[in-house]
């Protein structure tokens, strides 16, 4: 049994089971011997009366008891019965109750006659002894499960309330996991979860203090590093070689990229919360749509390639916007116009891909793609990508493409829960 509900139950119900068979149990057999005890007394009454009767020369009878009288000379009146041990013991005039076979026996002496010692004998059997006696029992058994239904109902509605605080703690710090930091949980309940909830309340507070600075940090930092940067582009127009003037504009250009990724990456935790997640499909239509214009300008026949269902992959919507505004801003400026180019996803069980392609030049033999290549890329798209990928706990992948250019390939882990989808359905933009 789970559950601090269902375990406050079952300690519940034990601890009122055992209070009570200790109670009851004892209980059950003092009501025996009662009953025991009243029904002896009753014989006893019974035998002492016909007793009298016998001293007077009478004779005794009552239908209700089996009552036999013993004479001292060997003859019995009343219910038919086995003069034993018991009863000579008696004739010498004392009266006791013996256990029989079936019951119990009262033997009260006639003392004082001149003609002996005759003996009444009264038989109680063991269902007049525990007469009522299950009864008791029966009723003390519902009354002990009625304590014990009670105790659990009682039970019930505090684990229910016990329980009903800890979930609502749980679903505020989830509120504040997915990055809600305006909720705060109720200070309801025991003092003890009380106390949890103020210091819950109180570390969501720390944490918007502690975004807030960050994020002022970030602005600040921002500010420090373009206005230096806004001092040198101004200098390199003040070059007079052009050739000269362009590569440091170029250089210039790639710093101040580096820069805003660098201020992209210190605000990710803001944006993205704990856990992160987008459809892979969906950004990627929306941003090939966004490129589509801009390859028809330049003459390029842009196609897209689409699993017909949604690839859920856990990175947020605007990183996979940038890694993939990234990839394709390094086709456009490194391939010549008419140059194809090709965007496609696949989804399996456990994997989503996706894939940019291009016709042109490709990637420089023997040589990774890095800042200071020799083909005038920064590597700044490509580095973007990478680290998308590896913060969701992917791979980027580089090639030929069969168009004869660049393949780039980014493979992302599906989250929990996907379903196995088809083949893509291709669909092409004309340009």
């Amino acid at each position: 049994m789970t559950g601090v509900r269902a375990q406050v139950n079952l300690l519940v119900a034990t601890t009122t089971a055992v209070v009570l068979a200790a109670f009851l149990a004892p209980l059950g057999v003092v009501l025996r011997m009662t009953a025991e005890q009243r029904a002896i007394a009753d014989a006893t009454t019974r035998a002492q009366a016909a007793a009298a009767l016998v001293a007077v020369g009478q004779t005794p009878r009552d239908d209700e008891v089996a009552l036999t009288v013993f004479y001292s000379d060997g003859t019995t009146v009343g219910a038919p019965a086995r003069r034993g041990p018991a009863v000579e013991l008696a004739s010498r005039g004392e009266a006791f109750a013996a256990r029989t076979t079936g019951g119990v026996e009262v033997l009260v002496p006639v003392n004082g006659l001149s003609t002996g010692t005759p003996v009444v004998r009264v038989f109680v059997p063991d269902s007049s002894l525990h007469s009522g006696v299950l009864r008791s029992w029966l009723l003390l058994a519902a009354v002990g499960l009625v304590l014990v239904g009670l105790s659990l109902l009682l039970a019930d509605r505090l684990g229910r309330r016990l329980v009903g605080s800890v979930t609502a703690l749980a679903a505020t710090a989830d509120r504040l996991a997915a990055g809600d930091l305006t909720v705060r949980a109720a200070t309801t309940g025991p003092p003890e979860l009380q106390r949890v909830a103020a210091e819950l309340n109180r570390l969501a507070a720390r944490i918007g203090e502690l975004l807030q600075a960050e994020r002022d940090e970030v602005a600040s930092l921002a500010h420090r590093l373009r206005t230096p940067l806004t001092a040198l582009r101004l200098d390199i127009d003040a070059v007079r070689d052009p050739q000269e003037r362009a590569r440091l504009g170029s250089d210039v250009e790639a710093l101040i990229r580096e820069v805003d990724e660098l201020i992209r990456t210190a605000r990710r935790p803001v944006r993205a919360g704990v856990h992160p997640q987008a459809d892979l499909v969906a950004v990627v239509a929306e941003r090939t749509a966004f490129w589509s214009a801009l390859a028809e300008e330049s003459g390029r026949p842009i196609e897209l390639a689409l699993p017909p269902g949604p690839a859920v992959v856990a990175v947020p919507a605007p990183d996979l916007a940038a890694a993939l505004d990234a990839l394709l801003g390094n086709v456009f400026s490194h391939t010549p116009d008419g140059a194809p180019v090709k965007v496609s996803v696949t989804a399996t069980a456990d994997r989503c891909v996706l894939r940019v392609e291009d016709g042109g030049p490709g990637f420089p033999v023997a040589s990774k793609p890095s800042h200071d290549d020799t083909t005038g890329s920064t590597g700044l798209g490509l580095d973007i990508a990478r680290r998308t990928a590896e913060v969701a706990g992917g791979t980027m992948g580089l090639g030929t493409s069969p168009l004869g250019g660049a393949l780039v390939e980014l493979s992302f882990p599906t989250t929990p829960g996907p379903r196995d989808r088809a083949q893509p359905a291709m669909i092409v933009t004309p340009p």
